[in-house]
């Protein structure tokens, strides 16, 4: 499976993933912080990938995505964005929501 492939098997296999530095309880940089901190306080269930564990993915994503940076967040398999935006949409109460409504399709 080429890394493209396993991108997109994790994307399907995980309704909200948090590609990240570090981990959720372990974050190697603010911005990863800052998700998924925004992404617990909204209630939300999330897959994290460590990409400073997964260089390939830590290399591909960029490319796949079309986004430079990271955390990105994909829900659904769709690139929602990164620090700011998931900050953004969890001020407007949108991110608990879409992490709801997640909830009601898994179940």
């Amino acid at each position: 499976m080429d890394i493209n492939e396993r991108i997109r098997a994790i994307l399907a296999e995980h309704p909200i993933v948090l590609f990240m530095k570090g981990t959720p309880e372990f974050p190697m940089c603010g911005f990863s912080s800052r998700a998924a901190q925004a992404l617990t306080e909204a209630g939300a269930e999330f897959h994290a990938v460590n990409v400073l564990a997964e260089p390939q993915v830590r290399a591909a994503l960029p490319h796949f995505a079309n986004w430079p940076t990271f955390p990105q967040l994909f829900i659904q398999g769709e690139l929602i964005g990164g620090c700011d935006i998931i900050e953004d949409l969890k001020s407007a109460g949108e991110l608990t929501r879409m992490a709801s409504d997640v909830a009601g399709i898994a179940h």
